[in-house]
């Protein structure tokens, strides 16, 4: 069948998608984890790219046919569900990205796997969980390879900057920290405004302002809300670097369980957009990262 809108549920599910990759990937072991902390069911899609359909060597039957036997050993996966409703997996015909990120509209998160070539594994990623975590205005959560469960009690790292477009990344950070019963760290990385030059790096009080701002703003963010989570422990790290150096380092340090960044919307007009700091994350992190984005009012 092809996609053509919302796939409407009675109650929030976790979408998965999946292709040929999906064993080399750790998205389904991660959606699965997130499915049993959560209580929700799975919605598990793999998108049959409706252009290789139509190439000269594979006729639409073969195509179709090896989606269904993919479909079937991604079952042969699944637990039983045990809160009341089933796991759902089917095939659906269109453009990957597009199509799941229309599917997944109005579910709990999209969950899809990072897969790299080769000896790039780290630098590349594919152009579907990039698109997606541009497009999908739900929570994308992007699986690098071969992931598996942290040991302990070890953190949810959230970035947050000086913008105010981090509240729901927070929310978001804050009940997975509360799901699995660790702490939540807010993490800002800080530097120098390019405006300044050289011989300014060497005056300490130019830097000893900047600092002190950090640590006054991410006090108060998490002042603000512990009073929204008094249960959780909540953490705060201020580092000086390049933001995508200063998250990775910051999640590689403490073994995170997940990387939350928030994403950018500019205008009602405007497409989801990462920034560079979020393609940057994306590309390099070694644990799951999740894009959250604002809600977009039209």
């Amino acid at each position: 069948m092809k996609a053509t809108g919302q796939l409407v549920g009675t109650r929030p599910v976790i979408f998965l998608g999946v292709d040929g990759s999906w064993r080399e990937t750790g998205a389904l072991e991660w959606a699965i984890q997130e499915s049993v902390l959560r209580g929700e069911p799975l919605s598990i899609v793999h998108v049959i790219d409706e252009r290789l359909r139509k190439t000269p060597y594979l006729t639409p039957a073969t195509v179709d046919g090896q989606a269904m036997e993919l479909i079937q050993q991604v079952r042969s996966e699944l637990p039983a569900a045990d809160h009341g409703a089933s796991h759902l997996a089917k095939t659906v015909i269109g453009h990957p990205a597009t199509t799941l990120a229309a599917l997944a509209e109005g579910s709990r998160m999209l969950v899809v796997g990072r897969r790299g070539i080769g000896s790039f594994q780290r630098l590349l990623i594919g152009s579907t969980s990039e698109a997606l975590a541009n497009q999908a205005r739900v929570p994308v959560v992007v699986v690098p390879d071969r992931w598996k469960p942290p040991r302990g009690a070890v953190p949810v790292i959230v970035g947050i900057d000086d913008s105010p477009q981090s509240e729901a990344a927070i929310d978001f950070a804050a009940t997975a920290a509360t799901e699995r019963k660790v702490p939540v760290r807010l993490v800002h990385v800080w530097d120098l405004p390019n405006v300044y030059s050289w011989e300014a790096r060497s005056f300490s009080d130019i830097e000893g302002d900047l600092a002190e701002h950090a640590e006054r703003r991410v006090a108060a963010i998490a002042d603000q809300w512990g009073h929204k989570y008094p249960d959780l422990e909540i953490q705060t790290e201020v580092r000086r670097s390049h933001p995508v150096r200063g998250l990775l380092e910051a999640a590689d340090e403490a073994g995170a369980q997940l990387l939350v960044i928030g994403g950018r919307n500019r205008s009602r007009a405007a497409s989801w957009l990462l920034g560079s700091t979020g393609r940057g994350v994306l590309h390099h992190a070694t644990c799951p990262v999740a894009i959250v984005h604002e809600p977009r009012t039209d």
